[in-house]
């Protein structure tokens, strides 16, 4: 019996900041599955290799973790004074799903770069030297960033002296700014703090109630203490990720918190909504080694942060919940500003498992309502490989 064919479909595998995707112009996807649905779905999760209950994507691109199991769709934008838009799909790896509830930070430093290789920027706007400004309308939260990218004799710059944390080799820096962050998701009214307080007594069976500032801000997080749960801040993630009870009780309290927050309507709504929102715990500044060996030092950074992404601890800190730890600092008395010293503060470095991060923002009241007008931080991309993804027919 004849087999159909596998279908060829235009792509690029991009590494940006400390996570991996396949990255797709929209108009390269077959007809079909240039619209949303269940369509477009199914192709992304057969591209990725999902769903796998071995959770190992050996028959796809995915790299069987959270940071490693994304698709990027790019267009020319449809908004006023925005270059492209930008939607992120988050797959699952083991179950048939893909989240769009969310963004992705780290890969929207590689929208701009994957934008100009892709000829979507008006060519007058791209200069041979120096720095180009891409205006990116992010679909999924309908918000907008600005990539600072640089160029070098008409191409884009990719290699270059920059370090992250988490990422083994330098590159060049992308800086990014995250316009207006504060998440207008459904059920949160639009306000950066759904529940209209800094910090919460959060409920969670068998856990008990905990102190939990939850805040939409680059994505929807919930903050606790982490000597609340019986953690220092200085964990790795075989400490978390090797223990299914912990795990267990991280999903929990995330179920109960998007409750809280309105993100969900009931709780087991919260098992088809993994991407949104994050866990994290925080803590004050302490000296641990990373995960790479390398000692971080007390005095080098300002707090501790660590935050769980799909059910698992991340390896280094995702992108958008960098942007909430910005946000969350600069504004005094929430959980993320006390342990960071409390007080006023327009940036802040912390601690992850892999290292450190600096991220900035400026929070200000309005009419009672605490605002940022944006979270900077800078992160890098690098094309790994590009040409053609297949998939069967």
């Amino acid at each position: 019996m004849a087999q159909a064919p596998q279908v060829k479909i235009a792509a690029t595998y991009y590494r940006g900041g400390t996570s991996k995707g396949v990255f797709f112009a929209l108009n390269d996807l077959p007809v079909e599955a240039q619209a949303p649905g269940a369509v477009r779905d199914e192709l992304l999760l057969r591209v990725i290799g999902s769903p796998d209950p071995y959770g190992k994507q050996i028959d796809g691109m995915g790299g069987a973790t959270s940071s490693t199991s994304k698709t990027v769709i790019v267009a020319k934008s449809e908004q006023p004074d925005h270059d492209v838009d930008y939607l992120f799909g988050q797959v699952s790896i083991d179950k048939p799903f893909v989240d769009w509830s969310g963004n992705c930070g780290n890969l929207s430093a590689a929208v701009g770069p994957f934008a100009i290789r892709s000829g979507m920027l008006d060519p007058q706007r791209v200069p041979q030297n120096g720095i180009a400004v891409v205006r990116i309308w992010q679909a999924n939260i309908g918000k907008s960033i600005i990539a600072h990218v640089p160029m070098t004799n008409g191409e884009v710059q990719e290699t270059g002296n920059f370090e992250l944390d988490g990422v083994t080799f330098p590159a060049a820096e992308v800086k990014l700014e995250f316009v207006d962050p504060a998440a207008e998701e459904e059920g949160a009214g639009g306000s950066m703090f759904p529940t209209g307080n800094l910090v919460d007594d959060l409920e969670v069976p068998g856990v008990g109630v905990l102190q939990a500032t939850m805040i939409n801000a680059g994505i929807p997080t919930i903050f606790i203490n982490a000597q609340d749960i019986g953690f220092t801040g200085t964990e790795l993630q075989d400490a978390i990720n090797s223990d299914g009870k912990i795990l267990a009780m991280f999903e929990t309290i995330r179920a109960h918190g998007a409750l809280r927050m309105g993100l969900i309507k009931h709780l087991e709504e919260a098992a088809k909504r993994q991407h949104t929102p994050k866990v994290a715990i925080v803590a004050a500044s302490a000296d641990y080694t990373s995960s790479s060996g390398k000692m971080v030092a007390a005095g080098d950074i300002d707090l501790l942060v660590r935050a769980m992404s799909m059910g698992k601890l991340h390896h280094a800190m995702m992108g958008t919940a960098a942007v909430a730890i910005g946000t969350a600092a600069a504004i005094p008395g929430t959980l993320v500003n006390l342990a960071a010293g409390g007080g006023e503060r327009v940036s802040v470095r912390f601690g992850h498992p892999s290292g450190t991060l600096a991220v900035g923002a400026e929070a200000r009241q309005v009419d009672g309502q605490w605002t940022v007008a944006k979270a900077i931080m800078s992160r890098s991309a690098r094309v790994l490989m590009e040409g053609w993804v297949r998939v069967p027919g």
